[in-house]
């Protein structure tokens, strides 16, 4: 299974904007940060808005933020709301033209698998992937230096 370049877009997106708690994220610095088009990351900002992850302020000084703590933004849903369907094969789909439908194993196999990769997404949270700021290291003061005698 693969997973769109949106989605994969829409979760750097959030793993960004979940690293800056203190201020709003812009549009154009998520785009340089990863290196993705501007105007992919201006749908993918206005889907996650309407979906409720990000809130985001038009004009001057403007950008986006979290709707809600890192713990509460669930990578299940997030990849559900952002993903068109879950087809893993065409048995799956509404148009589905496959000769050997209802007499193939595999449909029973692959659905086993899309509810646990699934659930494996439910199970985590963004808090859970954001990047861990570096410990700070307390540092010992350096040893003062003896001078030589003459």
């Amino acid at each position: 299974m693969r997973l769109t370049t949106m989605t994969d877009y829409a979760l750097r997106l959030l793993l960004y904007v979940g690293q800056q708690p203190e201020r709003l994220c812009t549009i154009a610095e998520v785009a340089e940060a990863y290196g993705i088009s501007q105007a992919h990351l201006m749908k993918i900002t206005h889907q996650l808005g309407l979906a409720g992850w990000i809130t985001t302020v038009r004009g001057k000084g403007g950008g986006m933020r979290l709707a809600r703590p890192p713990e509460q933004i669930n990578l299940g849903e997030v990849v559900r709301s952002i993903e068109s369907d879950f087809f893993l094969v065409e048995c799956h789909a509404d148009n589905n033209t496959c000769s050997i439908t209802g007499r193939c194993g595999l449909t029973r196999i692959f659905n086993k698998a899309l509810d646990a990769f699934m659930r494996e997404l439910n199970a985590h949270t963004l808090a859970d992937v954001l990047p861990r700021p570096p410990r700070s290291r307390a540092v010992a003061p350096p040893a003062p230096r003896r001078l030589k005698a003459a």
